[in-house]
């Protein structure tokens, strides 16, 4: 399996989009508990990194599909919309 994924810094309020095949491992190489590139995104803006949001796909290409997908205008609406739902509710 793999996930298409949305973390937010609590830090900063940032947001960054990927793909994994291992959400909890991958989490923790955003957090910094394991270790990772030093020029990376979620390096360079501290987090703590949350989870705000995940979609699951059975194959690699259908995850990059997606994470393309919500990298696009279109997408970024998307996720601010359900980022605003979730603190409304």
């Amino acid at each position: 399996m793999f996930y298409v994924y949305v973390v937010k810094s609590e830090t900063t309020g940032k947001i960054y989009i990927g793909y994994t095949s291992n959400l909890e491992v991958r989490l923790k190489r955003h957090n910094q508990e394991l270790p990772t590139k030093k020029e990376s995104y979620t390096y360079l803006n501290k987090g703590p990194w949350q989870t705000v949001y995940k979609e699951e796909y059975k194959t690699r290409q259908e995850a990059i599909k997606r994470e393309k997908q919500l990298k696009s205008a279109g997408g970024r609406k998307f996720i601010k919309a359900i980022l605003k739902t979730s603190i409304e509710v």
